[in-house]
């Protein structure tokens, strides 16, 4: 059994969506050994930076938040799909030959994941994409890319995506996954009313119980 991380490390320099800062990290000691007995820090953070999954909330009005998700949508047998020869935007062109059925835990792996500064040309998902993989009805979505769409009015993707009750994962780390079958843990926290959380997920090849 190997274990995979594929998520972004979470620190004060770390690459943010479109590099504004109030996407930034910001991090404040608390409490240190030069002051006390003790260490304590906090962390203020946005929600969709770094690895993270959306809630519907976050693009669909009245939708479901983080922690009425069902998590077996993260947890389970996943299939990555390596998409690197695709330049600029995912279509169902690119997918429909794919192995991708029901309930499946769908993974991602494009050009995103070799990328080390903000590109503001990132690899994308298109709606006939979406709505190709909303009618296969997985049971969740994950991508290298800080976003599954870049820069559409009204962000049809995700309102096709997590309309259809399809979790969707950001931001993964994928340069040294191999395309395949592995075991998925991508948990989110369990915080109330929120439109997203941080997670960290992990891709566990040659599984078993």
């Amino acid at each position: 059994m190997k274990i995979y991380d594929v998520s972004k490390l979470i620190s004060e320099d770390m690459v943010v969506y479109k590099n504004r800062e109030e996407k930034r990290i910001k991090r404040t000691i608390v409490s240190s050994y030069e002051t006390g007995d003790y260490y304590e820090s906090r962390l203020d953070t946005d929600l969709h930076c770094g690895t993270h999954i959306d809630a519907p909330l976050h693009m669909v009005k009245n939708g479901n938040t983080i922690d009425k998700y069902n998590v077996s949508k993260f947890i389970g047998k996943c299939k990555v799909f390596d998409l690197t020869n695709v330049d600029e935007f995912i279509t169902k062109k690119d997918i429909e030959s794919l192995d991708i059925q029901k309930d499946d835990r769908v993974i991602f792996k494009t050009k995103n994941s070799y990328d080390t500064v903000y590109n503001p040309k990132f690899v994308y998902i298109e709606e006939d994409a979406a709505e190709y993989l909303a009618e296969k009805q997985i049971q969740s979505l994950g991508i290298d890319a800080m976003s599954i769409e870049r820069d559409k009015k009204h962000h049809p993707t995700h309102k096709i995506i997590l309309g259809a009750n399809i979790g969707v994962i950001e931001d993964m780390m994928l340069k040294d996954i191999d395309e395949g079958e592995y075991f998925l843990s991508a948990l989110p926290l369990k915080i109330k009313d929120s439109d997203a959380s941080p997670i960290r997920a992990v891709l566990i090849e040659d599984f078993s119980l």
